[in-house]
């Protein structure tokens, strides 16, 4: 990490987050064996230009993890590059395109991970929805605000796909439910599919849940998709800690890629006081704009399968059986 142009106040401040990143107990990654990912709505980044010190904070928090997938990147990508020549010249980004309408919110999607860790393997694009011809045209008949964005990835001997989305807001709450429901078919019919690149699918983003009691989070687990038992206690991710906004869910089939370490990094703490001695109050919501209004969601991948490879050389599965663990269940 690169904060040697930082001032008195960005490293008095630096050593503040440090602290409280400390406190949040993220387990450390190891080469070929495990990755560190996650997930983390960054408010409006690149609206308009964050405080130096705000992308000291925020390259300081990417770089705890191997591969976030970021959501509310907005049309001008130059704080997000200014975070990470901040991270070193080891990271590396994909991102999307963005839309123009209000729905789009000129919104991207964008994958920052470590080379160290992390090798991006060809496939990136948006997820499409179903269409059907009406006269001479091929139209959706349902559709998202902002389609999700997906890319392949390998770790270890681990090949996946990420997934990441920012499913819609809006005052009414049971509007989400068709973005949410068709996310789900979305995933169940890419992973069913014979020609399928990789059927491993790491779903995660914003999807504007506010419980897991909710419709909402019904939907989207509808056709099987689950979340990683390291997260079932985790609290909510936005500042208050009581809403479920961002998910990180996965197909069951690769259960035991999934370790038993995962969580929220709680930069906010008690506070902005010790971050921006300028703030207001200590729950000043203009600081939101300078960090954010969501808080990492972090989950630790097992990468190193080779043992289940080798198992499956010896037993290979009847085509359609679901993988196997390592216990032979």
């Amino acid at each position: 990490m690169f904060h040697g142009d930082a001032d008195a106040a960005t490293a008095a401040g630096l050593l503040e987050l440090k602290d409280r990143i400390r406190a949040c107990k993220i387990a450390p990654s190891k080469l070929d064996e495990t990755v560190n990912i996650a997930t983390w709505n960054i408010r409006e980044l690149g609206k308009k230009p964050r405080l130096k010190k705000s992308l000291h904070y925020i390259a300081e928090m990417l770089g705890q993890f191997d591969l976030i997938g970021v959501v509310e990147v907005r049309e001008n990508i130059d704080d997000l590059c200014a975070a990470m020549r901040i991270m070193g010249p080891y990271w590396r980004v994909i991102y999307s395109d963005f839309i123009e309408d209000a729905g789009g919110n000129r919104e991207r999607v964008a994958y920052v991970y470590d080379t160290r860790a992390v090798e991006f393997t060809g496939l990136a694009g948006n997820a499409n929805e179903g269409r059907k011809k009406k006269e001479e045209e091929y139209i959706p008949e349902r559709s998202w605000w902002r389609k999700p964005f997906m890319a392949s990835f390998r770790a270890g001997s681990f090949d996946f796909i990420m997934l990441t989305t920012h499913i819609r807001w809006g005052s009414i709450e049971k509007k989400r439910i068709g973005e949410l429901e068709l996310l789900a078919e979305y995933v169940k019919r890419r992973a069913e599919s014979p020609n399928a690149i990789d059927k491993d699918l790491i779903v995660m983003g914003d999807f504007n849940i506010p419980s897991l009691t909710s419709p909402l989070y019904k939907a989207v687990v509808k056709h099987g998709l689950q979340m990683p038992a390291a997260l079932a206690g985790a609290h909510g991710s936005n500042l208050a800690k009581d809403k479920r906004y961002d998910q990180i869910l996965h197909n069951p089939v690769f259960t035991k890629s999934f370790s038993a370490l995962g969580g929220v990094l709680d930069f906010f703490g008690n506070g902005w006081g010790k971050l921006y001695p300028e703030a207001k109050s200590q729950k000043d919501d203009a600081f939101t704009y300078e960090l954010s209004d969501h808080m990492p969601l972090w989950l630790q991948l097992r990468t190193d399968i080779s043992e289940e490879v080798l198992d499956q050389k010896l037993n290979p599965r009847p085509a359609g059986a679901p993988k196997r663990d390592r216990n032979g269940s």
